[in-house]
């Protein structure tokens, strides 16, 4: 960690940055898969939202 000793005897911890790179874009594959995996997402959630309406309703 680089420590700096600034003005007063203050003594200072700057983070070490991360280095920067460019982000590439997506391959077509890989746009397949996120749109496989927020189907099947969608279809969970929609899944459970049905059996806790149904659930909620038939208790009655």
């Amino acid at each position: 960690m680089p420590y700096i000793n600034e003005d007063g005897g203050r003594l200072n911890n700057y983070a070490v940055e991360p280095k920067v790179y460019m982000a590439e874009p997506p391959t077509n594959e890989e746009k397949r898969n996120y749109i496989i995996l927020g189907i099947g997402g969608a279809l969970v959630v929609a899944t459970v939202m049905a059996i806790a309406f149904f659930v909620t309703n038939s208790v009655a």
